[in-house]
C-alpha cells in the first residue's frame, strides 16, 4: 500500500512540475497593462504550453477565447473585456505557433537584428529616447534594410493605400521588440 502511495505522489508531483508558458512581453499589444497581461497568462498558460508542442493556432484560440467568453458573461473576468484577454492571447499564441513552425528563423535573426538596431539599443538603454521612439526607429532600421529610401514618418503620413512599405516578415520587429524590452531591465 506504501508503495502504491508514493507512486501515486511521484506521478502527481511529475505532472504538476511542468513550467507553465509565460506571455512573451514582446507580443504584447500596445495598450495593453501589464496586470492585464498577467491575468490572461493565468488563463492561457496551459494552452500555451500545448500550442509549443504543436497545437495549432486557431484551435488554441477557440480554447481561450471559449474561456474568456464564459469569463465575462458570468462576471469573473477581474473587469477585463473579451476584447482585451483575446488581443492579448490571439497575439500570443501567435508568436508561439510561429516560433513551434520556425524555431530556426528566430534563432538565425536575433544577432541580425540587434547588429541592424544596435544605435537604438543604445539610446534606449542610456535614456536618451524612450520605449516608443526605440521601437519606431527599430522598425525604420529593419524597413531600411531592404529599402535604404524608406522613412517611416514620411510614409505613415499618408492614407493607409498610398503608403509605400518594403516587404518584411514581421517576426522581426517582434525580436526588434524583444531586444529593446531586454535592454530595459537594469543589469
Amino acid at each position: 500500500m506504501k508503495k502504491l502511495i508514493v507512486l501515486f505522489f511521484s506521478l502527481f508531483v511529475i505532472s504538476t512540475s511542468v513550467n507553465a508558458a509565460e506571455v512573451p512581453p514582446e507580443s504584447l499589444p500596445s495598450n495593453a497593462t501589464f496586470e492585464c497581461m498577467e491575468y490572461t497568462e493565468s488563463l492561457i498558460s496551459d494552452i500555451l504550453d500545448k500550442v509549443q508542442n504543436g497545437l495549432g493556432f486557431s484551435d488554441a484560440q477557440a480554447q481561450a477565447r471559449r474561456r474568456f467568453f464564459a469569463l465575462v458573461t458570468s462576471g469573473k473576468s477581474n473587469g477585463y473585456s473579451f476584447s482585451q484577454l483575446s488581443e492579448i492571447a490571439s497575439n500570443a499564441i501567435f508568436q508561439y505557433r510561429d516560433m513551434y513552425l520556425r524555431p530556426e528563423f528566430y534563432t538565425q535573426n536575433e544577432d541580425k537584428v540587434r547588429q541592424l538596431i544596435s544605435e537604438v539599443l543604445e539610446a534606449y538603454k542610456l535614456g536618451i529616447i524612450d520605449f516608443n521612439e526605440a521601437k519606431k526607429r527599430a522598425y525604420e532600421k529593419i524597413y531600411q534594410s531592404v529599402d535604404a529610401s524608406f522613412d517611416y514618418d514620411r510614409e505613415f503620413a499618408k492614407d493607409t493605400c498610398y503608403r509605400n512599405i518594403p516587404p518584411v516578415d514581421n517576426s522581426l520587429f517582434t525580436i526588434a521588440r524583444k531586444l529593446i524590452l531586454a535592454e530595459r531591465t537594469p543589469v
